[in-house]
């Protein structure tokens, strides 16, 4: 047996010892998989189920399914106790009247009403011990099960137990940017699990599975379709459809809501006007809610966006928010629904020479003002920070100026500005940063998570919204690894007090098995992949830099500066920041209470994370650690792509311990995010050596000795186009094949790029767009090594960072003198474009260390 085959095969031993499947598994399951393991307590054989409530059915049937693929065990209904152990499954009056001697919630924390709780616990009697599963509803007698069987895949020892536990908060809810049509905005997993081609799907398992999902961790909510709202879904026939929808949801306990347009009354109603104090207006939002609810009886209610982005709004009728909010909130209070209000409401048309404007302010000054005057059925949603999803925001002030107002945050499961699932990207330690942030109210600790729960102005409703961006690929959100954020914002929704380690640790359990490597590597990826993202894009509070005006995917700092969308740096050649201080800036800083106003006020307290958030600073300006802004930023690339290579690396040491598919899978994403990383690094350090004229004092900005550029390479048919960004390829220009069916590009490999003979790696930095399907090859000394085809569908339509992909051929002997060719053949409108040609030494390692 080679040492490849030993390996491979103490893997798979040891995968068996830990109960980690090796069949193929694709992802559909989530942390669902309930996989078989040896329980040190064997459950009870009989279930006994007090309640006929449709959620507690479902409870019942989730325990029977989990039972049996953890324990195989299938469990016997039964009408009453008896002598033998008992699942018991019901709410606690019931389970108290049932069970002789259980007190329940009066020996915890919960109450007769607590919203949704659960209690479970192993209940020991004279003859036996009873497994409880109750909670204070039907709906927590669900969430109840699924705590049991999370328990049991988390930690098989268990004997006795006894768990208590209720949610933070009223308001848990996912968001779903879908549209009629089917596609998804901002979502990178497939089409709509709802809608197809105008309609509601005629099959909506998926939904159902969808339900199931995020019943295990606790949301409540669903709002299906785009804030971006199509008149379209109050039409008898999409409000049919949602039913339809309601009712798939409706055995996992979550409830169904819309986003709706508030100028429907006019493109939808045929009315001359949508002013929400219009009567007509008014009557005719009453009978569509109405028909919603003979429909939908428990329809949770509408989230708006107005005044946004061209979205229209109570402004045009010189009303506020508040106006248009409690309109609607009037409408379905007596049906107990509410308004989910957001505060992403701003002027995306600033002047950019005006050093006073600044989007940041922009919720807090239109929103404070309006505290205590909306109704009790509003909830402001407010975004984790006063920007929008970006790498790194601070917390917004806004959480700290609602005293009188309900208020949610709204969180971004779906990758919009953090690689798009096709970069593993961590994201509850960010959540983490905002909901443990002390905003200092009235100089008492009150950090942002006690805020948006209620606790500290004692609000009856609050808690969470999420972008969730599920679609119709197996595995839901596309990379496997971003199934963590899914699972983890549940948690945090639930209980905003648990750690990042924790969540990550237990999904990694549930999800690809106990075995301890597999658990100690997946962690660490998962835990560093936020700082590491941050690295290679935008560090120091300087948002993302990425291309806010295409698909926010790649690096363009330029596409943030000089326009109105006010997500400015302001990067000058002598320095970079924003001045947002009360003393000389925009004074957003001003919009926190004294205590964390004055902590970022100062330079001297401003965390450096977010300094160029808060401060303009000279480039030579000295951090915390005494390394200046401009060195920082070249450093911050070059490790975080390091970082990203090192992920490869990692995720290969679990070849055997995880299924070959998911396996495979995630092996991709990281081999791609390894690269692109590169992308990343180049694009960014070159824009602010340009911008700065400071060299990077370690001599790697600009100069990249392995490499061999299309413009320094014999080129037959190739021309030269310029990039836009110029920062996005070598010497802002790319090689294209135009008018022919196939160009070449030859080099001779000197002793800069191959000082001996050797094994090496080869990669080929070309453009994939998605215009066509051009393809490649790759000849060493007139014999091909490498055929592919620029297939994969990346983000961009044009020769930018967006679409920049490296080929990597690996494991070539190569020696000095040798013949480099490459060939493109263009498709449709892809002219084969391509950027360089790289060569480094092989290692067992990413392949990637440019």
């Amino acid at each position: 047996m080679t040492v490849k085959h030993k390996a491979v095969a103490m893997a798979g031993a040891a995968a068996l010892l830990f109960g980690t499947p090796l069949h193929a598994e694709n992802g559909a399951a989530g942390w669902l998989r309930y996989a078989p393991v040896t329980l040190a307590a064997r459950p009870p054989q009989r279930m006994l189920v007090l309640d006929n409530a449709v959620t507690v059915k479902s409870a019942a049937a989730e325990l029977q399914r989990g039972l049996l693929s953890i324990a195989g065990d299938r469990l016997a209904p039964v009408q009453r106790l008896g002598d033998a152990p008992t699942l018991v499954v019901g709410t606690f009056a019931k389970v108290k009247r049932a069970l002789p001697g259980w007190s329940g919630p009066e020996q915890s924390a919960l109450g007769e009403s607590a919203r949704d709780g659960y209690i479970i616990q192993t209940f020991v009697t004279d003859k036996h011990t009873d497994w409880v599963v109750a909670g204070s509803t039907p709906s927590g007698v669900l969430y109840g099960a699924f705590a049991l069987l999370e328990k049991l895949g988390e930690n098989p020892q268990l004997k006795q137990f006894r768990v208590v536990s209720e949610p933070s908060s009223p308001i848990r809810w996912v968001d779903q940017w879908d549209n009629l049509d089917g596609s998804i905005e901002r979502g990178y997993a497939g089409r709509s699990i709802f809608f197809s081609d105008g309609h509601v799907r005629r099959d909506l398992t998926r939904v159902s599975a969808y339900g199931r999902l995020l019943a295990s961790v606790g949301i409540n909510g669903c709002n299906v379709n785009n804030v971006n709202a199509s008149p379209k879904m109050l039409t008898p026939e999409v409000i049919a459809g949602l039913g339809r929808i309601a009712d798939a949801l409706r055995p996992w306990g979550v409830r169904l809501a819309i986003s709706v347009d508030l100028r429907s009354p006019e493109t939808l109603g045929g009315m001359k006007t949508f002013d929400p104090k219009d009567p007509q207006v008014i009557a005719w939002w009453k009978s569509k809610v109405d028909a919603i609810y003979r429909v939908i009886p428990d329809f949770a209610g509408f989230t708006v966006k107005a005044d946004s982005e061209g979205q229209p709004g109570p402004s045009q009728y010189g009303l506020t928010p508040a106006a248009a909010a409690n309109m609607l909130a009037r409408l379905l209070a007596p049906h107990g629904g509410i308004v989910m209000y957001r505060a992403f409401v701003y002027n995306n048309h600033l002047n950019w020479k005006d050093m006073k404007a600044d989007r940041a302010k922009a919720a807090y000054d239109i929103f404070h003002p309006l505290d205590g005057k909306f109704a009790k059925n509003v909830v402001i949603q407010i975004k984790n920070g006063p920007i929008d999803f970006q790498v790194r925001e601070p917390a917004s002030p806004l959480f700290a100026g609602l005293r009188h107002t309900n208020e949610a945050m709204e969180l971004e499961v779906t990758q919009e500005y953090l690689g798009q699932q096709r970069q593993t990207v961590y994201l509850v330690p960010m959540w983490k940063k905002t909901l443990d942030f002390d905003m200092r109210v009235d100089g008492r600790h009150t950090p942002v998570k006690d805020i948006v729960t209620g606790k500290v102005f004692h609000r009856p409703l609050g808690g969470f919204a999420a972008v969730s961006g599920v679609g119709m690929d197996t595995n839901w959100l596309r990379n496997p690894l971003a199934m963590a954020n899914l699972w983890g914002y549940g948690q945090l929704a639930w209980n905003p007090d648990r750690s990042a380690e924790e969540i990550a640790e237990n999904w990694t359990r549930l999800t690809f098995g106990d075995n301890p490597k597999v658990v100690r590597t997946v962690d660490a990826i998962l835990m560093p992949s936020w700082h590491v993202y941050e690295d290679y894009t935008g560090p120091l509070g300087l948002q993302t830099l990425t291309d806010i005006t295409g698909p926010h995917y790649g690096p363009d700092p330029q596409s943030q500066e000089r326009n109105g969308w006010g997500q400015w740096f302001r990067a000058t050649h002598t320095g970079v920041g924003m001045d947002r201080t009360t003393a000389t800036g925009t004074g957003f800083i001003g919009q926190y209470p004294p205590e964390a106003a004055a902590k970022f006020e100062s330079l001297k307290t401003c965390p450096d994370n977010l300094l160029l958030f808060m401060h303009h600073v000279p480039y030579t300006y000295r951090l915390h650690d005494g390394k200046t802004v401009i060195q920082y930023i070249y450093d911050s690339h070059y490790a975080g792509a390091i970082a990203a290579q090192k992920f490869v690396d990692e995720w290969k040491t679990l070849r055997g311990l995880v299924d070959s598919e998911r396996y495979e899978k995630v092996l991709k994403i990281q081999r791609y995010q390894a690269a692109y990383s590169i992308v990343w690094r180049d694009a960014i350090t070159r824009y602010f050596y340009r911008m700065s004229g400071i060299p990077d004092a370690n001599g790697r900005v600009g100069h990249y000795p392995d490499r061999v550029t299309g413009a320094e390479m014999t080129l037959d048919g190739y021309t030269p186009v310029k990039v836009t960004p110029w920062e996005d390829a070598s010497h802002g220009e790319a090689e294209v094949c135009l008018g022919r069916a196939e160009c070449t590009a030859s080099t001779v490999l000197g002793r800069t790029m191959v000082p001996m003979a050797g094994v090496y790696d080869i990669g080929v930095q070309y453009f994939d767009v998605r215009t066509g399907e051009a393809s490649f090859q790759l000849l060493l000394n007139g014999k091909e090594i490498a055929r592919w085809t620029a297939d994969r569908k990346l983000p961009g339509y044009r020769i930018d960072g967006d679409t920049s992909i490296r080929k990597l051929v690996r494991d070539v002997k190569l020696q000095p003198g040798d013949r480099l060719e490459l060939i493109g053949h263009p498709e449709g409108k892809e002219p084969a474009p391509f950027d360089y040609v790289v060569v480094y030494p092989a290692k067992d390692q990413s392949g990637f260390h440019d």
